[in-house]
């Protein structure tokens, strides 16, 4: 199961930023992962879950976009999505592809709050400032 190796390299990944901007809490997580991965979106989210624990990143939301496998038949210049392993052109039946996407996994952005300074918080209010997104990642 290297969806945990994987989240812990993420985990790192999000409090390394988080603290590059000030970020005290992750509320959510936008994650990009290619078909050709071959990542279970479901073990991934379990995965943060249990790595999440007792971190600024507990209770935040794992969305995950998958991204589908994009060629390129360079024979005759057609370009289609691809079932994750069926690389064959459907225009000429060339077996040459150049995968476009489908590789992907990434960070896309991650959204979170900084904290407001003690003295400057409202009775009664969030310890947390505004949500921020992150996007240079």
């Amino acid at each position: 199961m290297h969806e945990t190796a994987i989240v812990r390299g993420l985990m790192r990944i999000l409090e390394q930023k988080a603290a590059e901007s000030g970020i005290r809490r992750i509320v959510s997580v936008r994650l990009k992962v290619g078909r050709l991965r071959g990542l279970e979106s479901r073990q991934l989210r379990g995965c943060f879950a249990l790595f999440a624990e007792d971190t600024l990143a507990e209770g935040a939301q794992l969305i995950i976009e998958e991204v589908p496998v994009q060629a390129h038949c360079p024979a005759c210049d057609r370009s289609w999505v691809a079932a994750a392993y069926r690389l064959q052109c459907p225009g000429c039946g060339g077996t040459e592809a150049e995968i476009q996407t489908g590789r992907e996994l990434y960070i896309e952005s991650f959204e979170g709050e900084r904290a407001c300074p003690k003295d400057r918080t409202p009775a009664g209010a969030s310890p947390f400032g505004r949500r921020h997104r992150i996007t240079t990642l």
